[in-house]
């Protein structure tokens, strides 16, 4: 396995109820849940959504589970790459924090479909997304003392193939599993090569992905057209456990599913790889590599 310590890493004393934690994708499915369940925790969650309505209808239901102001949901559509470069600029208009990301926003299209963008939806929400919030989170004043991010990825992302030459997946018939595998593995090659990145650069912030397990979220039942074995609160408890708990804190680059780490994907161990699939992601979203 790839995932290793973080050298120097200084343990943050901060207690569970003072972090802060963005959720994507945190208006329905596996994301409220987990953001629930951080909430019962006693962390602060920043609520992310493309509508501000059920933004702000899920923001008060974690008032209600803490007990204590909501903090403003972040609204922005993740398909529009434009809008999340600027996420933390508005965070840091906010003068919000953060202390933990979790990536969880994802779509499986059943037909293909491009963003404002160009590029493949599936490709764009599930990874160039993710790697854009991160990098501009990362670089903010709201990031400073950013200390994890979490990345929601699947076990699908084995069976995942990626072209770099062809990472709209224009070229090739649209396959709606083949691309949604692709995309969960570009979760993991991102997850793989940023940590490597960031502890390069002496800076103290972990990266891990994991399988949350198979639900029966909107994203199963409508994309997959089957039901899932598990539930809502095990859907979350890895990306929970991932965002808070002690034990797992200097752990980075890993892969983990119900808590624990697993193997992951053979095309991960290719470091050469892997570094130019993050280059080219980079040069796709418009963001200087770290």
């Amino acid at each position: 396995m790839l995932f290793a310590n973080v050298a120097g890493e200084t343990a943050r004393t901060m207690s569970e109820a003072e972090k802060v934690v963005l959720v994507t994708g945190a208006t329905d499915g596996i994301g409220r849940e987990t953001a629930r369940a951080l909430s019962r925790r006693g962390a602060r969650v920043i609520v992310h959504g493309r509508n501000r309505a059920r933004a702000a209808a899920v923001a008060e239901e974690l008032r209600a589970i803490r007990g204590d102001t909501a903090l403003e949901p972040l609204v922005l559509d993740l398909a529009r790459l434009d809008d999340v470069r600027q996420a933390g600029a508005e965070l840091d208009r906010r003068g919000q924090r953060v202390d933990v990301l979790i990536n969880n926003a994802g779509v499986y299209m059943r037909e293909r479909a491009t963003t404002v963008d160009g590029f493949e939806m599936t490709f764009a929400v599930n990874h160039l997304a993710s790697f854009t919030l991160s990098h501009a989170l990362l670089r903010a004043e709201a990031g400073h003392g950013l200390a994890r991010i979490v990345n929601v990825s699947s076990v699908a992302h084995t069976r995942g193939d990626i072209d770099l030459e062809d990472l709209s997946f224009a070229r090739r018939r649209f396959d709606p599993y083949a691309t949604y595998a692709a995309s969960k593995l570009a979760n993991v090659l991102f997850t793989v090569e940023l940590a490597r990145r960031l502890r390069a650069s002496g800076r103290a912030v972990t990266v891990n992905a994991l399988h949350p397990g198979v639900v029966s979220t909107k994203l199963l039942t409508k994309g997959f057209g089957v039901q899932g074995r598990d539930s809502l609160d095990k859907g979350a408890a890895t990306s929970v456990r991932l965002a808070l708990d002690p034990d797992v804190g200097a752990i980075t680059g890993g892969y983990f599913s119900d808590g624990q780490p697993q193997p992951m994907s053979s095309t991960a161990q290719d470091r050469d790889f892997v570094r130019r699939f993050y280059e080219r992601s980079a040069e796709m979203a418009k963001v200087e590599p770290l």
